[in-house]
């Protein structure tokens, strides 16, 4: 896609908001961000809420509302 890089891997991404909270953002291996997470008060929550995606979403279901 244009406007993004070409990754080897998928990757996470830690970053501070404007507001000073810890988030995060997926991206898949065409640099375009596919997720991003809410904001966490610390960068130890914030890393937990990344495992807790790796955990949690590899059997969840695809539901259509």
């Amino acid at each position: 896609m244009e406007g993004y890089a070409v990754l080897k891997h998928p990757k996470y991404e830690v970053y501070l908001d404007k507001s000073e909270e810890f988030r995060f953002r997926l991206k898949a291996r065409n640099g375009q961000i596919v997720a991003v997470s809410e904001g966490y008060t610390s960068m130890k929550n914030c890393l937990k809420g990344i495992a807790s995606v790796k955990k949690n979403a590899v059997d969840a279901p695809v539901v259509q509302e």
